[in-house]
C-alpha cells in the first residue's frame, strides 16, 4: 500500500466487514464488502451419487467436466455442492432433468474418487452490485485489491482461484473499455503468528487481457468460460512467481533448511530467490524421475530430516551451528571450524575471529542483564498483561476459525490478526486504567499524572524494542549454556561436522543434477512467471508428504 500511487480499495468478506474494529478500519480504507457463499454454507440432508455423464468426457483444453449428481434435493440450480470428504472439490449445478442434476467440476478433480457422500450447499450469491462498485472505482482511476483464493488459509500452496477476478477484468474491458493491468502480489511471511514477524512483499509482472479474446467472452457459454479460465491460469502462474509453494509444511521447512545450508547469510530478496529455485527445482526433478526420487535424493532427504529434528530437539537454529565449532581445543574441532569458514580467510583473520568468539559470550550475558534491567518495568506493567491476554484470545479465535473452515490446516493464519485487533482495543484501555489509578489512588498532581500517561506509549514501545534485543542475546548464548549439560554437550559438538557433511552433499547433488534444470540453475535473473507457466503446464502432481527433505539448484553454480 505504501508503494502504490493509487488508493487501494480491497474487497473484504462481508463477514469481516460486519466485525467491529476490522470492519471500521476496512470502511476507513474504502474497502468493498463482498458476500461469500461459504460464509452461509448449510449442511446437505442427503447422500450424493456422482457419475461422469456418458460420452461427455472433457474436451482438450477444457477446464471443467460435466457430471450427474443425484441425492441433493435441497440444492437448486446455480448453487454449489462442496464434498465433505474433500472440501477442495466443489460442483456447480447448471441444469436439471430426468431425476438428476447436472453440474460442472474442475477437470483436475476427475482423477480423484468422486464417490459423493455427505456434502455442504453453497448458495448462489448475486454479486452484480459489487461488480458495479468495483467498475466505478476502476473507471475513476482507482486500484482494487483482491484475494482471489477467496479467503485466508495456512496451506503451503494456492487454493483454486475464484473466477471473480477474471469476470471483473473482462467486464471492465467490455463495458468501460479499460484493459486493467493485473499485478500479482506475493505476501511471504516468516513467523506470521508472532508479533514483529517479518513479511516479504513481492510484486510480479503485470498481466493484461488479450483484447482479441473479448469476442469469445461476449459469446458466453463454454467460450466465455474458456477465456476466463485462461486468464485465471495466467494469474495463477503470476501469483506462484511471487511466492514459494510446496506440497506440505515438512517439504517447505526442508527447502528453507537446504537454502540455509547453501548460503548462510543472504538478504530477504535473495532468500526468496533461492527458496523458489529449490522448490521448483525439486518439482522438476521429481517430474523427470516420474515422482520417484533418485537414491541420492532420498538419502540426503533422510539426513536433512534427522539434522532438522536434532535442531528442533535442542531448540537451536541452523545459523547457530557454525559458532559451536569455535569451542574446544581439539585438532578435530579446529579443522571443522576452519572448513566452515571461507577458504580465502587468512590464518590471522581466523585467530582474530576466535578471540572475538571468546569475548562474545560474556558480552552477550552482560548485555542481556542490562536489557532485563531496562525493560523490566515497562514490560511487566504495560506489555506483559496485554501479551498474555492477546495470546489467550487469539488461540480461542484460532480454534473457532479452524472448526468453521474447510481449508485451514492449523488456523495459524488468523492468530496475529486477532492479536492485533485485541491490542487495538485493549492497549489504550490499559493505559486509561492506569490513568484512573494515578488520579484516584495517588497524591500526584495533574501535571505529573499527565506526564506519566503521555509516557506510557513511549515506555511500552521502548520495552518492546529492548526486550527484542534481549531475546537476540538469549538465543546467541543458549548453545553455550547448553554445553554445560553433559547430556547435550556431545550432540552439540557433533552438529558442526554434520552440517559440513550436509553442505558438501548438497553441493555435490546440485552439481550433478542442476544442469538438467535449465534456467533456474544457470541464469542469474529468472523470469519466474514464464518458468512457473511452463512448470504448471507439464508438471505432475506434487510429491507425496513422505518426501521430507529437499535439495536443489541455485544459479551460477
Amino acid at each position: 500500500m505504501s508503494t502504490c500511487q493509487h488508493k487501494v480499495s480491497f474487497l473484504v468478506a462481508e463477514k469481516s466487514w460486519n466485525r467491529r474494529v476490522i470492519g471500521d478500519f476496512a470502511w476507513a480504507m474504502g474497502a468493498v464488502p463482498v458476500s461469500r457463499s461459504q460464509d452461509s454454507a448449510t449442511e446437505g440432508k442427503g447422500t450424493l451419487t456422482i457419475t461422469l455423464l456418458p460420452g461427455d468426457s472433457p474436451a482438450a483444453g477444457a477446464s471443467s467436466a460435466k457430471v450427474a449428481v443425484q441425492g441433493c434435493h435441497d440444492a437448486t440450480i446455480g448453487d454449489k455442492i462442496r464434498l465433505k470428504i474433500d472440501p477442495s472439490i466443489t460442483i456447480k449445478l447448471t441444469s436439471e432433468g430426468e431425476g438428476r442434476k447436472v453440474g460442472e467440476v474442475a477437470k483436475e478433480h476427475l482423477d480423484k474418487s468422486l464417490k459423493g457422500g455427505k456434502y455442504d450447499i453453497l448458495k448462489r450469491v448475486d454479486q452484480s452490485q459489487v461488480y458495479a462498485k468495483v467498475l466505478s472505482k476502476l473507471e475513476k482511476g482507482g486500484c482494487i485489491g483482491i484475494f482471489p483464493e477467496g479467503g485466508s488459509h495456512d496451506r503451503t500452496d494456492l487454493l483454486p482461484l475464484k473466477v471473480g477476478v477474471a469476470l471483473i477484468a473482462y467486464a471492465a474491458l467490455e463495458k468501460r473499455g479499460l484493459n486493467i493491468p493485473i499485478i500479482p502480489v506475493g505476501l511471504n511471511y516468516f513467523s506470521s503468528h508472532r508479533f514483529r514477524g517479518r513479511c516479504v512483499v513481492e510484486f510480479g509482472a503485470a498481466i493484461n487481457i488479450d483484447e482479441a479474446t473479448l469476442p469469445e467472452y461476449r459469446a458466453g457459454g463454454d467460450r466465455k468460460k474458456a477465456v476466463c479460465s485462461g486468464l485465471l491460469k495466467d494469474i495463477q502462474d503470476g501469483m506462484r512467481s511471487v511466492i514459494v509453494t510446496a506440497p506440505d509444511y515438512d517439504v517447505l521447512k526442508h527447502i528453507h533448511t537446504a537454502r540455509r545450508l547453501w548460503k548462510r547469510t543472504a538478504g530477504a530478496q535473495e532468500k526468496q530467490d533461492l527458496n523458489r529455485r529449490f522448490a521448483l527445482g525439486l518439482q522438476k526433478l521429481l517430474m523427470k524421475f516420474d515422482q520417484k526420487p533418485p537414491k541420492k535424493l532420498e538419502v540426503f532427504m533422510n539426513e536433512l530430516k534427522v539434522y532438522q529434528k536434532t535442531l528442533d530437539e535442542l531448540g537451536i537454529k541452523d545459523y547457530q551451528v557454525p559458532t559451536l565449532a569455535s569451542e574446544g581445543a581439539g585438532e578435530e574441532t579446529t579443522n571443522v571450524q576452519r572448513m566452515m569458514r571461507s577458504a580465502s580467510m587468512t590464518l590471522e583473520s581466523e585467530e582474530a575471529e576466535e578471540i572475538l568468539e571468546d569475548i562474545k559470550v560474556p558480552y552477550r550475558i552482560a548485555h542481556l542483564l542490562f536489557t532485563i534491567f531496562v525493560a523490566a518495568i515497562p514490560s511487566i506493567f504495560l506489555n506483559l498483561p496485554i501479551g498474555l491476554l492477546s495470546n489467550l484470545y487469539a488461540e480461542k479465535k484460532r480454534k473457532k476459525a479452524l472448526a468453521a473452515s474447510k481449508v485451514k490446516i492449523r488456523g495459524m493464519d488468523v492468530l496475529l490478526s486477532e492479536k492485533v485487533m485485541f491490542c487495538i482495543v485493549m492497549v489504550p484501555a490499559l493505559w486509561l486504567f492506569y490513568l484512573f489509578l494515578l488520579l484516584f489512588l495517588t497524591n500526584l498532581d495533574y501535571e505529573a499524572t499527565l506526564l506519566f500517561f503521555v509516557s506510557m506509549p513511549i515506555a511500552a514501545y521502548a520495552g518492546i524494542m529492548v526486550t527484542e534485543s534481549g531475546m537476540v542475546d538469549y538465543k546467541d548464548i543458549k548453545p553455550w549454556l547448553m554445553k554445560l549439560h553433559p547430556a547435550t554437550r556431545k550432540r552439540l559438538r557433533q552438529l558442526p561436522k554434520t552440517r559440513m557433511a550436509l553442505v558438501q552433499k548438497l553441493r555435490e547433488f546440485v552439481g550433478e543434477f542442476g544442469p538438467q534444470l535449465g534456467e533456474i540453475y544457470y541464469e542469474q535473473e529468472v523470469d519466474w512467471k514464464k518458468v512457473q507457466g511452463e512448470a504448471s503446464s507439464d508438471l505432475s502432481p506434487p510429491p507425496s508428504p513422505n518426501l521430507g527433505g529437499q535439495k536443489e539448484k541455485k544459479k551460477n553454480i
